[in-house]
């Protein structure tokens, strides 16, 4: 399955958000390797909270490397020396008020996601495992995430 998530996504609540939904449209990505989606439409109470527009973005992006490394042939003595990682990101953006008279700024979240190359065929069991774990763990803790961001404590 690629990168396409379907809409609208449920998205977490927090301590400002009751049922918030975002409804999705395919957008024009930053490049070849990527594929974007932006917020047309909020549920659920989101009171403040604004849809994507060209001055404050509220996109959902997906990169994939531009070119997929492979893992090496073994040396003689039968050791692979160097295990490249083919590295993957997701991005989503959002325009944010910082004070009033002052433009949008852009806060965002960036998931980066490291694959040694090989084990995308040799070892899908524990890929998926991490995989579902991180998932899992974002899905766990949207308000404490939503803490560390506004008052820094971890």
């Amino acid at each position: 399955m690629a990168y396409a998530p379907s809409t609208p996504i449920t998205g977490a609540a927090n301590s400002l958000l009751t049922s918030p939904t975002y409804t999705i449209v395919a957008d024009t990505a930053p490049n070849a390797v990527s594929k974007q989606y932006n917020v047309s439409a909020l549920g659920g109470t989101q009171t403040g909270v604004t849809v994507h527009s060209v001055s404050s973005p509220f996109t959902l992006t997906a990169f994939r490397p531009q070119t997929f490394k492979v893992l090496g042939q073994p040396n003689t003595s039968g050791v692979i020396k160097s295990f490249p990682k083919n590295e993957y990101v997701l991005l989503v953006r959002k325009g944010v008020g910082v004070l009033a008279s002052q433009p949008v700024q852009v806060a965002s979240v960036r998931i980066s996601i490291s694959i040694p190359a090989g084990s995308d065929t040799y070892d899908k069991a524990n890929l998926a495992a991490m995989y579902s774990a991180a998932v899992g763990l974002l899905a766990q803790i949207p308000q404490g995430l939503f803490d560390l961001g506004v008052t820094g404590t971890l």
